[in-house]
């Protein structure tokens, strides 16, 4: 969520928007995920209920600010960076998919939940900054959210889903976003 939101702030900041655009765009790129997969699951957003993701989010702009981290050269390309958003993606892909197991959804509204539960917020930036999301040009990044959902639709399949294997997979679905970023792994274009 802190790498969403800050992902979010050096989008606006790039794109220079005022401060509400900054706010509107880190909130919506940290948060704007699990709310989509909240209503799809006939549930309150949690963000409504619970505190704690607003609290991150404001001291994420908060500190980004005071650590002037829009002046730093290419912020999203730094390891830390990459690391921390590539936890993010892996995390949010397996909370939509356990959410969609819980509700009973099939095979596609398993993959459909992972997929926009981790990257439906900055999808929904892209479009709101008027630019193309970053998951339709981008390299290897919201496959690993599909994939993700599939292993743990699968595991929930075969009744194999626990602490244990859901460790395995979200090392494996952060180990799998950090090679094809490095190895700049992209899917065919037409």
């Amino acid at each position: 969520m802190i790498s969403f939101a800050l992902s979010g702030f050096l989008i606006a900041v790039h794109y220079k928007l005022d401060i509400l655009g900054v706010l509107i765009s880190s909130f919506l790129t940290a948060l704007g995920g699990g709310m989509i997969r909240d209503v799809i699951s006939n549930e309150t957003p949690f963000i409504f209920t619970n505190t704690t993701p607003i609290i991150l989010v404001v001291s994420t702009i908060f500190l980004s600010f005071i650590f002037k981290l829009h002046n730093i050269n290419n912020i999203e390309g730094k390891t830390a960076f990459i690391v921390s958003d590539a936890i993010g993606l892996a995390s949010f892909a397996i909370t939509g998919s356990l959410i969609a197991i819980e509700n009973n959804f099939n095979f596609l509204g398993v993959l459909i939940l992972a997929f926009l539960t981790a990257v439906g917020g900055g999808t929904t930036r892209d479009i709101l900054i008027n630019k193309v999301p970053f998951i339709l040009v981008s390299e290897f990044y919201a496959t690993v959210a599909i994939i993700v959902g599939l292993i743990i639709y699968t595991l929930n399949l075969f009744n194999l889903m626990n602490l244990f294997t859901l460790i395995i997979v979200f090392i494996f679905g952060v180990s799998l976003r950090l090679l094809a970023y490095y190895k700049k792994w992209q899917l065919p274009r037409l």
